[in-house]
């Protein structure tokens, strides 16, 4: 099945501050429900998204790469894919996001995603994904410009501190994977994202719907 799903947020900065952030996902991680950057490979993102049904909790994989991205345009393009990991089914997304001046003090951000799912994932009827995907993108601009109003919009002052540790180890000995530390994410709760009719089918594409979020951003 493929279906388009197209979201926007705003974020209370202007656009020169704000597509950094929106870009940087080891700062912008924790304000996305359910989802973890958990790796870096050369340009290729892996991360996982738990969530819980009741008293039944499920992670999911994915990984995706960027494919171009233009900083004076503000505009970037990502490949993205995920998988099930109780074998319910797959999820492969094209992505394209961008972002506007809404004033000198605001910013949109739109995010289209086509959708190819396969398996029982693509029993799924057209417009289920959009509202969950919807609400996500709610609690995700919630919590971010709660995080710029209580950290600021720069990132000047944690990155310095970064540069001693990794200084000391040569380009040519550095890890081909980079490993990203950070607290465990809470699991998504799906009671709140969908209707009761569709709980048990819903779990396999919460994760296809967060990537479009969480990596958004090559690595520098």
């Amino acid at each position: 099945m493929a279906e388009q799903i197209v979201n926007e947020f705003t974020v209370n900065r202007p656009i020169d501050e704000a597509w950094p952030i929106i870009c940087d996902v080891e700062r912008i991680a924790p304000c996305l429900p359910g989802a973890q950057l958990e790796e870096i490979e050369g340009d290729i993102y892996r991360g996982n998204v738990k969530v819980k049904l009741g008293a039944v909790s499920t992670k999911f994989t994915g990984e995706a790469h960027f494919v171009e991205r233009d900083d004076v345009a503000h505009t970037a393009m990502l490949k993205a894919k995920g998988r099930d990991t109780g074998g319910r089914g797959n999820a492969e997304a094209d992505i394209h996001a961008t972002a506007e001046a809404l004033s000198p003090t605001s910013t949109k951000c739109i995010v289209t995603a086509d959708l190819h799912i396969t398996g029982k994932v693509a029993q799924f009827g057209r417009g289920i994904m959009g509202d969950v995907s919807r609400k996500l993108i709610d609690q995700f601009s919630h919590n971010l410009n709660t995080m710029l109003d209580e950290q600021g919009a720069t990132t000047d002052d944690t990155e310095p501190e970064a540069a001693p540790a990794a200084a000391p180890a040569p380009t040519a000995e550095a890890p081909t994977v980079r490993k990203i530390e950070g607290p465990a994410a809470e699991p998504v709760d799906l009671a709140d994202m969908a209707g009761p009719a569709l709980l048990k089918r819903i779990l396999p594409v919460v994760l296809a719907i967060t990537l479009v979020l969480v990596l958004l951003r090559r690595r520098r």
